[in-house]
């Protein structure tokens, strides 16, 4: 897998507060993405399982790896809400509104 480029313009002149925020939410979207993706596998695996095409001994095995990863599906859907609110509130301090 690649790294991410970054464009030119964010090289040369940098980029604003807003711009900055926007690309975080973008990361926020891309990440819920490819946790969905994971998610689905795993409904994907334990459909399988129960059509009858997995031998009853490798049930606990599955059950096991699932939950591990909704385990820690779980850990990076916190984490991403952490930086979900912390960009809400660079936004709210960059442009001075009013907290309810």
């Amino acid at each position: 897998m690649s790294m991410p480029d970054i464009p030119d313009k964010i090289r040369r002149h940098g980029i604003s507060r807003q711009e900055a925020n926007n690309l975080l939410l973008v990361s926020i979207a891309m990440e819920e993405i490819a946790l969905s993706h994971i998610l689905n596998a795993q409904g994907e695996k334990i459909q399988h399982a129960l059509s009858g095409h997995m031998p009853h001994e490798e049930w606990r095995h599955l059950e096991e790896s699932v939950g591990r990863t909704f385990s820690h599906v779980i850990k990076k859907e916190l984490l991403l809400l952490l930086k979900l609110e912390e960009v809400l509130e660079s936004e709210c301090r960059c442009c001075d509104c009013d907290e309810e």
